[in-house]
């Protein structure tokens, strides 16, 4: 990326300016350690006192990771010339990479008096506003950089800000807002299928998802999010060739790993299903669904005490999700843990009304001899179940012949 701002001064014909051009040609040619070694004459010839020359030091400096000495040439340059917007502007992006964003808003509102209709300094008060969580401020802050100038990253920035308040609603609206002035950006196209897909908007996710996968046939991100969905509906073939694909990309991904382990499991492949599971697990040990799943997996090979394991494991790390736990009560009344069960079964009922929780509960009882304790929870399960839909009620066939076995057994209320 060429250099902003100092770069005026290249073509100066004052004597500290005479090499400027040639220390801009070598940095837009990335020609670094040439650039530097012009840099230090001017800058030994000159007693250090070039505006230039150090501004494209320090550019160099941050390039190379090495943040501190950025800041350090950039605040020189400011000294030097303390009314170039430019300079000011790079001192604010030095604070806010290093975490200073306190900092970094003080010299940027500094920048402001030189300049108010500058779009970069009002993006990147945004930034520092988002990571203060002042979130109204940056959403102020990127409304009033689209008003000067519109640029995707600042939608980007602003829909992710109303994200991180979970306002989805209000973070689809930006991104469709942004998509009118550039409609094929296929990063945009995928962040509001993934949004549509966590409000549960199967199809409108699969819409954008399929339209950014037009552009970008091979975006990893993308394919996991449109197989997941494939994958919901069941078509677990359809949903591997895509995975296929996203692993020769990100042959790392936990995310990606788990999807296919899952795959495997509704293909009733268990093996090839624990495998892939296990591998995500070595990649992200503290994602907590790959050990849910996990879980779930050897729970229906009758490793109960594995599947003990990894509950626990997923209850560990993520305590507020009550399937964990009535999973974790089914695995222990293998285990013949009665009482554990029990209450595992009165802590997933506790955190959730449903009619699953119940009826396995129910079964539980029943199974120990509490037959009236077992009626009472079943009962409670009639009324959840009597509020479901048609769909609902008829997407598991098992539970309707628990139902009716249990109904059977139990003396009526």
């Amino acid at each position: 990326m060429a250099p902003t701002g100092p770069a005026t001064a290249a073509r100066s014909n004052g004597p500290r300016e005479r090499v400027n051009w040639l220390i801009h040609v070598n940095y837009v040619q990335q020609n670094y350690d040439h650039c530097l070694a012009l840099i230090e004459e001017q800058l030994k010839m000159h007693n250090g006192l070039c505006e230039y020359p150090i501004y494209i030091k320090a550019l160099i400096k941050r390039q190379r990771g090495e943040i501190q000495d950025s800041l350090q040439l950039f605040q020189a340059a400011t000294c030097l010339n303390p009314n170039n917007i430019n300079n000011l502007k790079q001192v604010g992006r030095s604070l806010y990479l290093l975490g200073k964003h306190k900092a970094a808003l003080d010299v940027y509102k500094e920048a402001m008096r030189l300049n108010e209709e500058d779009w970069e300094v009002w993006h990147n008060q945004g930034l520092c506003q988002m990571y203060l969580k002042q979130y109204e401020k940056a959403i102020d802050c990127f409304k009033q950089a689209n008003a000067i100038q519109q640029h995707d990253v600042t939608y980007i920035q602003l829909g992710k800000v109303y994200t991180l308040q979970e306002d989805f609603r209000a973070a689809i609206e930006v991104y469709l807002e942004a998509l009118d002035f550039s409609p094929d950006n296929p990063e945009m196209l995928t962040t509001v299928g993934l949004l549509y897909l966590r409000l549960g908007e199967n199809y409108r996710a699969f819409d954008f998802l399929g339209n950014s996968l037009t552009h970008d046939p091979k975006n990893p991100k993308t394919i996991l999010a449109a197989g997941s969905i494939i994958q919901d509906h069941s078509d677990m073939d359809v949903a591997l060739v895509k995975y296929r694909v996203a692993a020769v990309a990100t042959p790392n991904s936990a995310q990606l790993w788990n999807n296919i382990g899952m795959c495997f499991f509704g293909k009733q492949r268990y093996v090839a299903a624990i495998a892939c599971l296990k591998r995500a697990l070595y990649l992200d040990p503290f994602e907590w669904i790959i050990s849910y799943n996990l879980g779930l997996v050897h729970l229906n090979t009758g490793q109960y005490a594995s599947a003990f394991h990894f509950f626990s494991s997923s209850i560990n790390l993520k305590p507020d999700f009550p399937s964990s736990y009535m999973y974790l009560a089914i695995t222990l009344s293998r285990l013949d843990d009665f009482d554990n069960a029990c209450s595992a079964y009165e802590k997933a009922i506790e955190m959730e009304d449903d009619h699953l929780f119940e009826l396995n509960f129910a079964i539980t009882l029943y199974n120990n001899d509490e037959v009236e304790k077992a009626a009472e929870h079943f009962a409670k399960f009639e009324q959840l179940y009597a509020k479901l839909d048609d769909e609902a009620k008829s997407s598991d066939p098992e539970v309707a012949e628990q139902r009716q076995a249990l109904a059977a057994l139990l003396p009526a209320r």
